[in-house]
């Protein structure tokens, strides 16, 4: 493999690893924190609640990190090569690593595991610099799961609840904070990765991260409140409507023939996760055509928004909500506008470009997930000894140096 092809672990990918395994660990910690409140004050119905989003978000993410590691077994050249530095995953010890699984602890051995073969490959100068980019990517798609599958609901939750009590703790301030900066560390590194494996494409500035970051925060944000305002005056009704859109949305994932995971329960578990993520944001899992698919998404999301705001409105009481009503009538519908705006921008003027020597003349409508998973594309200049399997499939047919499909015609999304 021509390794310079890909850029290689740097001392930021090792501070950015770090970084990712403190707050994963001060995310999970102020979840704790805030649960143990709530049973100690005995608020009963609150802690089950907080409990059930993280144990949920826990097993899901938990059961992607199982499939990846089963499926990454396979890769016997690195670890007959390397098998000094992988304290997690391999063959040798997948009893351990299937019972810390059980337990919910995979994910979090994953980033010690991250942390130590960064510092092997980074600090002490040894080969494996493919590979450890390979964990930190694999990493990075699982933050971005427990991200909507935890932190955002959990939003969500803990904004409904000081609609609801008309008063908030400091507990509760400082969960929301944590989950906001989950969040918002979930985007960044996210969007850091995007582009890391695929050489053609120039690397990400700091300028063009902030901006990918402000249009996720205008356009997540107003999602987030709408669904905080409806739960406000319709608790129950809320669990209907996201079981409604999200069997909508995992229909149009099937639809979309997604082949992300090597199994079939593994792509219903991808497709159900998709449907999930949709309910607050838009994550491309297709190839071609994108920027239809974005433009129906939104424009939906608009309508659901419309529907979730007027149903508040309706049913709010006057007096409670004095205080922020209208300016929450206002802000919503603009904050969202501006985050589509800020999107236009991002596209028209930050996101990377290929070269025009280059066979690639399209950026935007490579699959969300093929790209936070950065795989090390298998092609005539060059052979991956780290190749991702869950990801060639998707890179065998979009990146094909020969005809491109009628999909690849579209070169922007929304």
């Amino acid at each position: 493999m021509d390794t310079s092809m890909f850029p290689r672990y740097s001392w930021l990918d090792f501070v950015f690893t770090l970084i990712g395994v403190c707050t994963y660990v001060f995310d999970v910690g102020s979840d704790l924190w805030l649960a143990q409140e709530f049973f100690r004050h005995g608020d009963f119905f609150w802690f089950g609640l907080l409990i059930g989003f993280m144990l949920t978000s826990s097993v899901i993410v938990q059961m992607f990190s199982w499939f990846w590691l089963q499926y990454d077994l396979e890769l016997k050249t690195f670890q007959k090569t390397h098998k000094h530095i992988i304290l997690f995953g391999s063959d040798r010890r997948l009893r351990l690593t299937c019972f810390l699984h059980v337990c919910q602890l995979g994910v979090f051995f994953r980033h010690i595991s991250a942390v130590w073969q960064g510092f092997c490959v980074w600090w002490r100068g040894e080969q494996g610099s493919e590979y450890a980019v390979y964990l930190t990517h694999d990493l990075s798609m699982l933050r971005l799961i427990e991200t909507f599958c935890e932190s955002t609901p959990q939003l969500s939750f803990m904004i409904y609840m000081m609609i609801h009590e008309n008063h908030a703790k400091t507990i509760q301030y400082v969960s929301v904070i944590a989950s906001t900066i989950s969040v918002a560390w979930m985007v960044v590194d996210y969007h850091r990765s995007l582009r890391f494996f695929l050489p053609e494409k120039t690397k990400q500035k700091w300028l063009s991260s902030a901006v990918y970051f402000l249009w996720n925060l205008f356009l997540i944000g107003p999602r987030v409140v709408c669904v905080s305002l409806f739960t406000s005056v319709l608790s129950y009704f809320v669990f209907a409507h996201f079981l409604l859109l999200w069997f909508v949305f995992v229909c149009w994932a099937f639809l979309q023939d997604t082949k992300f995971m090597d199994s079939r329960a593994g792509e219903w578990l991808y497709r159900a996760t998709v449907g999930l993520i949709w309910y607050f944001s838009w994550f491309n899992v297709g190839e071609g055509r994108t920027r239809g698919r974005s433009l129906i998404y939104h424009l939906f999301i608009v309508i659901d928004c419309a529907i979730l705001m007027v149903t508040w409105w309706c049913l709010r009481d006057p007096e409670t909500s004095q205080a922020y009503s209208l300016i929450l009538l206002i802000l919503i519908p603009l904050s969202y506008l501006i985050g589509l705006l800020v999107k236009l921008l991002y596209y028209s003027c930050f996101h990377p470009k290929l070269g025009q020597t280059q066979t690639l003349k399209t950026v935007s409508d490579v699959p969300d997930g093929l790209a936070a998973q950065g795989m090390a594309i298998d092609t005539d200049s060059f052979k991956s000894e780290v190749l991702n399997k869950r990801m060639a499939r998707h890179a065998a047919n979009f990146y094909s140096t020969g005809k491109h499909s009628k999909g690849q015609e579209d070169t922007g999304v929304i």
